[in-house]
């Protein structure tokens, strides 16, 4: 997902200082953050223009327009084939989104779970799901940070598709999870009647969804089968090999 929000301010990458903050933070995933941080109520007072709840506060709109515009992330798919720029790509792109998007989605799901509890459509249970692909998808990130990044950016090596194994299984499993997120969530299609909470939550997920996506694409499908190719020709899992 990629938001896009008019604007009429010149250098504010697309955000417009008259539009209400439930608009905003329904398109724009993680800017909750933003206004939870700044006490900007985005939900039961979600019809107020950003450029009002910032006059009330006494904030510069300006500064709030730059730090929203920095969350606004392309979705398109570079043509990076090189493995340390396409490896760096990855990190900033998704490994810091990533580690960026999950404790807000976490919070707002407890919270939307707890005010909305009742309602027949509340995605029971989606607060600890979330807790729990965080818990995964940290550890998968930490290993290729520590582990086959470093090996993959010195040019790899005859056993590196023992490693690469390894995250493509873990890359299955977090596929697993993002199913579970769609039936838990009705596709991250929010109920007529949700809040603003609760439909940004919504449109994160939707967001975090499109990025793990496309995150696994570029390992399983760019970077991963140059190494591996080069290890199967060095005879790593071969018949030859003690490693396979």
């Amino acid at each position: 997902m990629n938001a896009r929000l008019e604007t009429t301010e010149p250098g504010a990458a697309g955000l417009n200082q008259k539009q209400a903050l439930g608009q905003i933070a329904v398109q724009l995933p993680g800017a909750t953050a933003v206004f939870r941080r700044l006490k900007l109520d985005f939900c039961c007072g979600g019809q107020v223009s950003l450029q009002q709840a910032a006059a009330d506060k006494g904030l510069d709109v300006n500064a709030i327009l730059a730090e929203l515009a920095t969350l606004q992330r392309s979705s398109d798919i570079p043509a990076l084939t090189e493995p340390a720029e396409l490896i760096d790509h990855i990190l900033a792109r998704y490994h810091d989104v990533h580690r960026a998007q999950l404790p807000e989605l976490i919070r707002m799901a407890h919270r939307v779970e707890a005010v909305h509890r009742e309602h027949p459509q509340v995605p029971a249970g989606l607060g600890d799901f979330l807790e729990s692909m965080q818990e995964e998808l940290l550890s998968h990130m930490q290993k290729e940070e520590t582990i086959l990044f470093p090996i993959l950016k010195k040019g790899g090596n005859p056993f590196v598709s023992q490693p690469i194994k390894v995250m493509r299984f873990e890359h299955v499993d977090h596929g697993v999870a993002l199913e579970k997120l769609a039936e838990l969530t009705n596709e991250a299609k929010p109920p007529e009647d949700a809040c603003n909470t609760w439909r940004a939550l919504y449109a994160g997920i939707a967001q975090l969804n499109d990025d793990l996506i496309n995150h696994i694409h570029l390992e399983n499908n760019v970077l991963f089968p140059q190494f591996e190719a080069e290890a199967v020709s060095s005879g790593c899992g071969t018949s030859g090999c003690g490693c396979g």
